[in-house]
């Protein structure tokens, strides 16, 4: 919403929302053409090698990339959690980003990402779809607590913005699944095309309504003081966001290894045939953890990261491939429903790819990682906040006002 307006930013989620569904139904339709079980073999059969290769490099990517900015957001958010408990020095290297990535990794993410069968995370990825709810409610609640206290930027309220191509970039990050939708498609019960769309239809239409609530309650509360990490705008004093910033770590540590098994299917696909002995598995998911965990210590600004993953791996992923694939598949005349849509979707995927690559180099987001943003300090406010260096006060914080109590 900050990168495209608030008003293009809603139409922006439900046009991302319905090319999702669309591409993800379209890319069940070309295997079912194809006669393929997966992604990879369906574009190695419409395309050849190159075309795989090109896919199995992006396959890769994105999901390493999303691992990555999981693991920043694990530790920024439960460093905030753990410097809320009594007696816990906030300096202490036990609580640090680096220390909390590191001890998530090896005694959760790890152990999840180690099954061979991605059916045995149904009941985790249940659970981080109940604390997403609990989440929303959150946020929702500070929005009408928090929202009337701190100050509207002037441009606020304008019904476009110039980084708009970014914005799209982050909304592809955070709804594609076509990197593992044919693991989901062969886990299922009755994998037909018309059970596939049910479920997409489904999926969909919740997922774009939590975002574009989360959306919503967090423009409305931050408008153009909003961060990359939604998180990072709410002040550390707050409990019942301490208790949200929990729910957000687990259930990103929960969303992980669905991720690693996309990256280790495609290792094992390229180089070992799509057959992992147990020994090359379990060495296979260490070395990757390994690098994904050391990118993250490395990187503390999720913005860019998503920005970057969405317009150059999510953005073919959903706009340009499926389309692609289904326009040389098809046999149909070029009047069809479908091949009129893949027909604008590539060429808008190609767009989306090339100018939001170069505006997010050239307009980085910011990013305060790690501060207090000047209302969490009532003695300092925006007009002075780029030539202030905010610091820890005793002064009491907005969050001490009663209207929180």
């Amino acid at each position: 919403m900050k990168q495209a307006g608030f008003p293009l930013g809603i139409l922006l989620l439900f046009w991302v929302s319905y090319i999702t569904d669309f591409s993800l139904v379209l890319l069940i339709k070309g295997a079912a053409l194809s006669g393929t079980d997966s992604y990879q073999s369906l574009v190695n059969k419409t395309f050849g090698f190159p075309g795989y290769l090109l896919l199995s490099v992006l396959q890769f990517l994105y999901p390493f990339i999303a691992m990555i900015s999981y693991n920043i957001i694990t530790g920024d958010t439960l460093s905030k959690v753990f410097q809320r408990i009594p007696g816990v020095d906030p300096g202490s290297f036990f609580i640090s980003r680096y220390f909390i990535i590191v001890v998530s990794t090896v005694t959760f993410t790890l152990p999840l990402s180690l099954y061979r069968d991605i059916a045995r995370l149904g009941k985790i990825s249940f659970i981080s779809t109940i604390l997403t709810t609990l989440i929303l409610g959150i946020v929702m609640t500070r929005a009408v607590s928090l929202g009337p206290i701190i100050p509207k930027t002037d441009d606020a309220w304008i019904f476009a913005k110039p980084n708009a191509i970014q914005a799209i970039g982050v909304m592809s990050f955070a709804f594609i699944c076509h990197h593992n939708c044919f693991l989901v498609y062969g886990s299922l019960e009755e994998p037909t095309v018309a059970t596939w769309c049910r479920i997409i239809h489904t999926s969909i239409l919740v997922s774009v309504f939590i975002c574009v609530v989360f959306a919503t309650c967090g423009y409305l509360t931050f408008t153009d003081f909003t961060q990359g990490d939604l998180f990072e705008n709410y002040c550390r004093g707050d409990d019942l966001v301490t208790f949200g910033r929990f729910c957000y770590g687990i259930t990103v540590i929960l969303t992980y290894p669905i991720e690693c098994f996309v990256t280790r299917e495609v290792i094992a696909n390229v180089f070992f045939g799509a057959n992992l002995s147990s020994v090359f598995h379990i060495i296979l998911t260490v070395v990757i953890i390994t690098v994904a965990t050391l990118a993250s210590l490395l990187i503390d600004c999720l913005g860019i990261v998503l920005e970057l993953n969405g317009v150059l791996c999510a953005a073919p992923l959903i706009f340009i491939i499926p389309s692609a694939c289904y326009l040389k598949l098809s046999e149909g005349p070029w009047t069809q429903s479908d091949k009129i849509m893949a027909c604008v979707m590539l060429p808008v995927g190609a767009v989306v790819m090339v100018v939001g690559f170069v505006m997010a180099i050239t307009n980085p987001q910011d990013c305060t990682h790690g501060q207090e943003m000047f209302y969490c300090f009532p003695d300092i406010s925006p007009t002075n906040i780029s030539q202030s260096h905010v610091q820890p006060t005793i002064q009491p914080s907005l969050w001490n006002l009663s209207v929180f109590q």
